[in-house]
Parts: structure tokens; C-alpha cells; sequence
């Protein structure tokens, strides 16, 4: 029987599998797709997994895709998985490759995932005698705000082909240093909650302030103090980020109107800081509103996605597997998370596993477009690192 293949050694297939990967990941590109159902996507990945010998399964309407690749060494299952869709947003980067679709891009290199998880699947199935256990190529879609990995796992995810012993992603970043790895243990990334707030006065004359009860200063009064109650209720060191990024009211220039509704997120590390913000921002919002005589009703929006937390072990393990890929000068550990929310936090909450990011900057650039940028461009040479990553952390 022969032995595993050394997790170092799957570099130069990585790097021979980079220019199918950049074909595919600007084929997915100029075609984006929004939500839980990608039914391009899902075929052009069908396609790229042609001719493996891996067991297929597909969703519908939830268009997934999952792939097993049973390796003739015994071994743990591990799971990797790709996110698919793409955001609701305008694309201005002038590529030859540019979204083609009206107000839809991949500006969070979920192209790049798709493309990267294909090439590790293929360069897994051509050395598969090698290969101990088994992997399961996860293919989501629904990241951005549908909760597409919960629905997989409503759907069977981990009970479709008996137990997953751990599970690994890729994030891609295009202010990373392109080529490097990025992970920590323990939390990673942070909750994200949608609310609305509406404050409720009456409408009147703007001539006769008076007369009417406005709510426009109030909703202002209640934007700022929640950033005053964010520095003086949450702990410093237990962090909260909350955003106001909707206020909207009236109807034209010379009418107060009753009400004035204001729209954000809330995000933390913890679940205890997690809904102290949800209960002070009630608190503060309904009683600065009673103090002006108005009303405040607040609503949840949307119950978002939980902290995403790392098992430290399987971290270290990604930074491990990183410095012999590519040099530990290209394997960092994290000092703090992130504020951002992620869905393979339902995932995580199951199996032991981690999600780790891939610097993809752009060369020469000194002030990238980040994620969700109309702007966003990526360096593809880091997509053969991701490319191995995957691979190296299928092999168990």
C-alpha cells in the first residue's frame, strides 16, 4: 500500500492546476448569481468535476453541490467547502471578465473558492491512491445573507455520508499579501444581526415645528447615542461594532413626517456581548424617543449568522500546513477577529474544523478595493495556494 501523500508536495500539481482554475473563476465571474439558487454555477461546477470518479449530488431548489472522493488509505472524512453566490451590487473594475449580469458581481471572491475547491478535487482524484479517508467537496451557495450552509445541514450535510470529522474553507482577501495564510484559533469571525428601528411622531407643517412632533431629530439623537452606549455598556475588550446604514423619512422639503425608520447591523464576538447590544439598543432607542414625546419600535430583521469560532487545533494545523507549503513567513497567525459574519459558523458549531484566509492583493496596488467593493480585483496567482490549501487539508 503506498503512503499518504506529504501535504508538501502538492504545491507544483497546485500550481499546474492555476490556469484551469483562472479560466474557471472568470467564467463563473462574468456570469454571478444571487441567493440559494445558481443553476449556472451549479452546472459549470458539474462541469469542472467531470470525469473524476466522485460521487455527485446535487440540490434542488437549493442548488448545491456535493462531491465524495473516497481515498484508498484509512483516514478521517473531512470536509471542504466553497461558497458560490454572488452580491446584489454594480461592478466597476473595466475587466475583460467583468460581470455581464446588471447589478450582480463577485466582489468576495466566491468565484475564486469555486475555482480553487475544483482544482484541489482534481488534483485529490488523480493522486487518490494516495489519499487516506474521505473528502467531501461542499459546494454552497447562499453565503451572502441566505444561510445557504444551514440549509445543507437542514438538508442532511452531515448525516448523507456518516460522520465528517472535521472541516476546513478558504476565505479569499484582497488586502492580504497575496499568497499567504491567515487563520486563528477561537473566534474568528463575529456575529451579524439586521434590526430596524422606527420612531413614530406627528407629521406637520416644517414652518410650524410646533404644531407637529418631529421625529427627524430624534432618529438623529438615536444614531448617536447608540455609538455613546456601544463605548460605555460593551466591554472593551469583549468588542461590538453597530451600524446605522438606513435612515429614511419624509416625502418632500416642507413636511415633517410621523415617522422615520432607521435600518443596521449589530455585530460581536461573544454571544453574551451579542445580545447585550440587541437589549441596549432597544433600551436606548425606545427611551430617547419617549423623552421627545415620540415612539420607538424596535425589530430584529434578521436572527444573522452566529460567531464563527475555529477548533484551536484544527488552526493550528492550517498554519502549520501553510509554513510547509509555502514558508512560515506566509503563515500568520491572526492577533484579533474579525468583525465581519460568516455562515460556515453553523458548520463550525458541529465539527471540529477552521476557516482560514488567503491574501490575494492585487500587485502594485498600495490601497486595494476590499471585499464588497465595486472595485474588487484579485491577485489569481494566489488561487494556486488556495488550490493546495485545500488539497493539503484533505489529506487529514
Amino acid at each position: 500500500m503506498e503512503a499518504t501523500l506529504a501535504a508538501e508536495l502538492v504545491l507544483p500539481d497546485a500550481i499546474g492546476l492555476l490556469g484551469e482554475a483562472i479560466e474557471l473563476r472568470r467564467s463563473l465571474h462574468a456570469q454571478p448569481e444571487l441567493g440559494l439558487s445558481l443553476p449556472h454555477t451549479q452546472q459549470l461546477v458539474l462541469e469542472a468535476l467531470q470525469g473524476l470518479g466522485l460521487q455527485l449530488w446535487t440540490g434542488t431548489p437549493t442548488t448545491w453541490v456535493l462531491a465524495l472522493l473516497e481515498g484508498a488509505l484509512p483516514g478521517p472524512t473531512t470536509l471542504l467547502r466553497a461558497d458560490m453566490d454572488a452580491l446584489p451590487m454594480p461592478e466597476d473594475t473595466g475587466l475583460p471578465y467583468a460581470s455581464k449580469v446588471d447589478g450582480v458581481m463577485h466582489a468576495c471572491g466566491h468565484d475564486a473558492h469555486v475555482a480553487m475547491l475544483a482544482g484541489a478535487a482534481k488534483l485529490l482524484a488523480r493522486h487518490r491512491e494516495q489519499v487516506p479517508g474521505r473528502v467531501i467537496f461542499m459546494f454552497q451557495p447562499g453565503e451572502e445573507g441566505h444561510g445557504g450552509a444551514k440549509v445543507m445541514l437542514d438538508e442532511g450535510l452531515l448525516e448523507r455520508h456518516g460522520h465528517v470529522d472535521r472541516a476546513f474553507a478558504v476565505h479569499i482577501s484582497s488586502v492580504l499579501p497575496s499568497g499567504s495564510i491567515f487563520a486563528r484559533g477561537g473566534t474568528l469571525m463575529a456575529s451579524a444581526d439586521e434590526f430596524r428601528i422606527v420612531v413614530t411622531g406627528r407629521g406637520g407643517h416644517a414652518s410650524m415645528p410646533h404644531d407637529a412632533i418631529d421625529p427627524m431629530p430624534v432618529a438623529c439623537e438615536i444614531v448617536t447615542s447608540l455609538q455613546a452606549m456601544l463605548t460605555r455598556r460593551v466591554p472593551a475588550f469583549d468588542p461590538a461594532v453597530l451600524t446605522i446604514a438606513h435612515i429614511s423619512g419624509g416625502t418632500t422639503f416642507n413636511v415633517i413626517p410621523e415617522t422615520v425608520t432607521l435600518e443596521g447591523t449589530a455585530r460581536a464576538v461573544t454571544p453574551g456581548t451579542r445580545e447585550l447590544v440587541l437589549e441596549r439598543l432597544r433600551e436606548v432607542a425606545e427611551h430617547i424617543a419617549a423623552a421627545h414625546l415620540c415612539t420607538a419600535e424596535v425589530s430584529k430583521v434578521l436572527d444573522g449568522y452566529p460567531v464563527t469560532v475555529n477548533d484551536p487545533g484544527e488552526a493550528q494545523k492550517a498554519l502549520e500546513t501553510a509554513a510547509k507549503l509555502f514558508g512560515a513567513e506566509r503563515s500568520v497567525v491572526m492577533p484579533a477577529p474579525l468583525m465581519g459574519a460568516e455562515d460556515w459558523s453553523y458548520v463550525l458549531a458541529r465539527v471540529p474544523g477552521c476557516m482560514a484566509f488567503l491574501g490575494a492583493m492585487p500587485p502594485g496596488t498600495e490601497r486595494p478595493a476590499p471585499n464588497h467593493s465595486n472595485r474588487f480585483i484579485i491577485d489569481e496567482e494566489a488561487m494556486a495556494a488556495g488550490i493546495a490549501m485545500y488539497a493539503a487539508m484533505g489529506l487529514g
